[in-house]
Order: structure tokens, then sequence, then C-alpha cells
């Protein structure tokens, strides 16, 4: 046989708008409930559950059970990469409304990609520190230099920590709106929590976007060169 038999198990999976709509929910990297997916694709509970066991089945996500409840999640950062670059080769959604439109604005600026930082925003970043030095791309990895060790480390990141984690340290992920590289992996994922951490980035609720706070304008501006 010339194709992988489970390539068109997959496809099928993403054949459905529901369950489509889930796995892009997902894609904020964080755990939800039944309800809250059902929600999200504008479906009854009861057929988000069922789309949630196909895509168990289909290895797509993982469930956490804690009591009586169960939370979902994309089954790894692999899997966020594929859906990120799925989307990238797809037609943008018609745009039906004022809220849809102002919720797809603000998904182009800035969101989260699994556990990093993706969209317009994520991609200046990344190329601010192409340019300055610190990181290099070579083969869709990006590779830290000696400037870029003593940048992050002065930047607050644990290096050390973050090359423990058993994942890849600092791969190029294509961004769907943007089509460039932002920096994904360990590094990436460290690298946003420390802008949350620092206030520069907040979480939008309900979607996976971010806003720049006024606090991220000015730090943003004076050590990255990117204006928000």
């Amino acid at each position: 046989m010339g194709i992988n038999p489970n390539m068109a198990e997959v496809a099928s999976l993403l054949g459905d708008t529901s369950r489509a709509t889930i796995l892009a929910s997902m894609m904020d990297g964080r755990f939800h409930t039944a309800s809250e997916l059902a929600y999200m694709a504008a479906i009854k509970p009861q057929t988000a559950s069922f789309h949630l066991a196909k895509l168990i089945e289909g290895k797509l996500i993982k469930v956490e059970k804690q009591g009586r409840h169960r939370y979902f999640q994309l089954a790894g950062e692999d899997i966020a990469q594929f859906l990120e670059s799925f989307l990238a080769i797809s037609p943008p959604p018609e745009v039906r409304s004022l809220k849809q439109s102002s919720q797809m604005k603000l998904l182009q600026d800035a969101r989260t990609c699994y556990d990093h930082l993706a969209g317009k925003l994520g991609v200046q970043l990344t190329e601010a520190l192409t340019d300055a030095g610190y990181i290099k791309l070579e083969d869709k990895q990006f590779v830290l230099t000696d400037e870029g060790t003593l940048f992050f480390t002065t930047f607050g990141l644990d290096l050390a920590a973050v090359k423990s984690k058993r994942r890849s340290f600092s791969h190029a992920c294509l961004d769907w709106s943007e089509r460039r590289y932002h920096l994904a992996g360990a590094l990436g994922s460290e690298l946003l929590n420390q802008l949350l951490s620092l206030g520069w980035l907040t979480r939008v609720p309900s979607i996976r976007a971010i806003k720049v706070t006024e606090k991220g304008r000015t730090g943003f501006k004076e050590i990255f060169q990117i204006d928000c």
C-alpha cells in the first residue's frame, strides 16, 4: 500500500468541524472540561463527549481524571505543531460577526501555540532574538548562541532546567497566520512563562489569545525594539 492508512484516520478526525474546533481550542496547551469544549464548539455536551472519545482513540488528545471530573488536553507538543502547520495551509474562516472578527484579530496579533508564543508578536519576538544574535535558525531548529545564553539568563530564564526537560529545546514552528517561524520547544515555553510572570502579557479568557499590557509595551520596545 502506497499510503500510511493511519494518515487517513487522522484526516477523518480533522474532517469534522466540531472536532477541528475542539482541537483548535486545546491549542492553548491547557486542560479543559468537556463542558468548556462543548461551549467553544457550540455543540451539546453529549455530542462533545462523543467527539472527545474519538480524539482520544486517535491519540490526538489525552484525558486526566481528578475525582469525578475529567480534563482533556492535546496529547503533546508534536500534535500542536502538526495542527499549527495544518492551519497554515488552510483557508481563513469566513467572518460572520463583529465578535468573530475581533477574536480573529486578537488571535492573529498574539496567541499561544500549545505553550509558547505565536501570532504576529511571536514571530516579531523570534526575529528580534535572531537579529540580535541570541538564536540562529539551522535546519528548522533554533540554536542558542553564547550571547543568547547570557541574554536569557539575564532575562530570568533557568536554562539548565529548560535543557533538562525531555522535549525539543528550541525548534522552529511555522506560524499559521504569519506564514513564518516562531520559537517553540522548551525555550519558547519558558520565555512565554517569563513574559507572563513579568506582567508583560496577559491571557484573554475563553480564547487562546494573548494581550500585551502597558508594562509589556514598554518592555518590548526597550529590550526588543518591538512596537506593540
